[in-house]
C-alpha cells in the first residue's frame, strides 16, 4: 500500500442524538475503545437535535484520531501505510439520519464528546473511498459555539487566530495537531494521556503574538500543505503540553 495515496476519513454527525441522563443507562459507560467501540466523554443532557458545538466537534475529531493511533486494532496495516511517509492527510465529511447510519455500518469507531459525535474510519485510498463515505458532503456546515468553552486542560491545541477555517478544515487540523503531539510523546506520557481518556482541549490563541511564541517554543506545529482553504506552509495549530516543550519544531499536514 502506498501511504501517499491514503487519507483518514472523519465523519461528524450534524444532529445530536438522544443523551442519557444517567451513566447507569449509558451503553458506552465503562467501555474501553476497541476496533468498533465508541468512546463517550463529558456529561450527557436531554434529547436535542441540531449541530454540535464547534469546540466539541474539534475536540472529538482530535480524540478520534488519538483513539485510532492508540489502538489500531484490525487496521494496523492501513494505519502503517498511511503514516509511513508522514503525509497524514485527513478529510472531514458530515452526515445525518440515514447517512450517519450507513457510516456506522462501515468499519470505524465513534467518539462521543459532549454535544459532538465523530466517527473515524480506517485510512482509505485517496481515489477509492467506500461509496457511502464518498457520497457525503465535505463542506456546507458551519459550526459555532453557543457558549464559551470551559477551562482548558492540557494538552491544549491552539488555533492560529489569524486564520479563518471552516469547521471541517479546523477539525482536520486539530486532528493533525493531536497526532503530532502523540508522536512526540514517549510511552509513559502516552500511558498518562490514556488514563485521562485521550482528552484534549481546543482553543484559539488570544493574540498572534501568543501563537507565534508557541510556534517558537519547540512544540508540535501543524504547517498546512495547502490542499484546501489555507496557503501552503501556514501554521494552523500548535499542540501545547508541559511534556512537549522543546521536543519538535514543526510537522506537515
Amino acid at each position: 500500500m502506498n501511504a501517499e495515496l491514503y487519507v483518514l476519513p472523519l465523519v461528524v454527525r450534524i444532529e445530536r442524538a438522544a443523551r442519557h441522563t444517567s451513566p447507569d443507562t449509558d451503553p458506552n459507560a465503562g467501555l474501553t475503545p476497541g476496533p468498533d467501540t465508541g468512546l463517550a466523554t463529558g456529561p450527557r443532557v436531554g434529547p436535542r437535535q441540531g449541530p454540535p458545538e464547534r469546540t466539541d466537534a474539534l475536540e472529538a475529531a482530535a480524540m478520534a484520531v488519538l483513539s485510532l493511533l492508540d489502538d489500531s486494532g484490525e487496521w494496523t496495516g492501513e494505519l502503517h501505510a498511511w503514516q509511513s511517509t508522514g503525509k497524514i492527510r485527513k478529510v472531514v465529511r458530515r452526515a445525518r439520519g440515514a447517512e450517519w447510519r450507513r457510516a456506522l455500518a462501515l468499519p470505524g469507531r465513534t467518539i462521543e464528546h459532549r454535544t459532538a459525535e465523530v466517527r473515524v474510519h480506517p485510512p482509505v485510498p485517496l481515489d477509492d473511498w467506500p461509496r457511502d463515505l464518498a457520497r457525503l458532503q465535505v463542506s456546507g456546515t458551519e459550526l459555532t459555539d453557543t457558549a464559551a468553552p470551559g477551562p482548558a486542560e492540557p494538552p491544549i491545541l491552539w488555533a492560529n487566530p489569524a486564520l479563518e477555517m471552516s469547521a471541517g478544515k479546523a477539525m482536520a487540523q486539530a486532528g493533525h495537531a493531536a497526532q503530532l503531539a502523540w508522536w512526540a510523546s514517549d510511552a509513559g506520557e502516552r500511558a498518562a494521556w490514556r488514563e485521562r481518556g485521550l482528552a484534549v482541549s481546543v482553543r484559539t490563541a488570544g493574540t498572534q503574538e501568543d501563537f507565534d511564541s508557541l510556534v517558537a517554543a519547540g512544540l508540535p506545529v501543524v504547517r498546512d500543505a495547502g490542499f484546501t482553504e489555507i496557503e501552503p506552509g501556514s501554521c494552523t495549530f500548535v499542540a501545547d503540553g508541559p511534556w512537549l516543550y522543546g521536543r519538535v519544531s514543526s510537522g506537515g499536514a
